[in-house]
């Protein structure tokens, strides 16, 4: 198992669970608020439950959900959820190299469970991949106290939702506390200026490109802010060389 005796005695699996336990508020209500939007789409209750179990990925629920009580074609929701979450592409490229030591199975394990939040948090903390066993050793087992939370909060609160939909009006709005977890973590990596640039390039995109289909222009501003850090990193390079 992904989450073995051995991550959770580790002491870092305590730090990965006490630092993702501070935006699981956030996360449980953003949680609450999809398995409400999931029960009031019209789909059965056991398609409900099954999706807000299986399903790990809130965006993409969102995005299929109106799909599905409309019985869209199959190719069309998978088409929908895949654009939409196009931006785990990117993580999973940079992850790839933290998780190579690790078998199969287990790799895959930790593409499950790797999240926004969790992907933020893990590489704020380590943002280099560890060379010896020890330093892996503690990596993994700080990823599998974050992603546990993470996949609590999201989980059981997404089934509260569907058991409690009748009774949660969606004037709540909920699912903006969700996006205010996700602003306070962006805050805090904007720690030098090529952060703050690739922030601010990859804002300007996502709005501008709002009108895009299937949430396009997120992977637009996701595209369009890797490409202009690269461009910029290596014009920097051969200056700081001069200097």
């Amino acid at each position: 198992m992904f989450f073995s005796r051995a991550q959770r005695r580790h002491p870092a699996y305590r730090q990965g669970f006490m630092e993702m336990l501070s935006v699981a508020p956030g996360i449980a209500a953003w949680g609450l608020m999809t398995g409400v939007a999931m029960a009031t789409s019209g789909m059965q209750t056991p398609e409900v439950l099954a999706m807000a179990i299986l399903v790990f990925a809130g965006s993409s629920q969102l995005a299929a959900i109106p799909l599905l009580g409309a019985g869209a074609p199959l190719w069309v929701i998978l088409a929908t959820a895949f654009c939409v979450n196009l931006r785990f592409v990117v993580f999973s490229a940079h992850m790839r190299s933290y998780v190579m030591h690790l078998p199969r199975t287990q790799r895959l394990l930790a593409g499950y469970f790797v999240a926004d939040l969790t992907y933020v948090l893990f590489t704020k903390r380590y943002p280099t991949p560890g060379t010896t066993d020890q330093e892996r050793a503690e990596q993994m087992a700080y990823l599998a106290g974050n992603a546990t939370v993470n996949w609590l909060s999201w989980t059981s609160c997404s089934v509260l939702g569907v058991v409690l939909a009748n009774y949660i009006p969606p004037s709540w709005g909920l699912g903006f506390a969700g996006v205010l977890a996700l602003t306070g973590i962006l805050c805090s990596l904007a720690t030098s200026r090529m952060r703050v640039l690739a922030a601010l390039m990859g804002a300007v995109v996502a709005i501008t490109a709002y009108g895009l289909p299937l949430k396009l222009n997120i992977l637009a501003a996701i595209a369009v802010s890797v490409v202009f850090s690269l461009v910029l990193e290596a014009y920097r390079a051969p200056l700081v060389r001069e200097a």
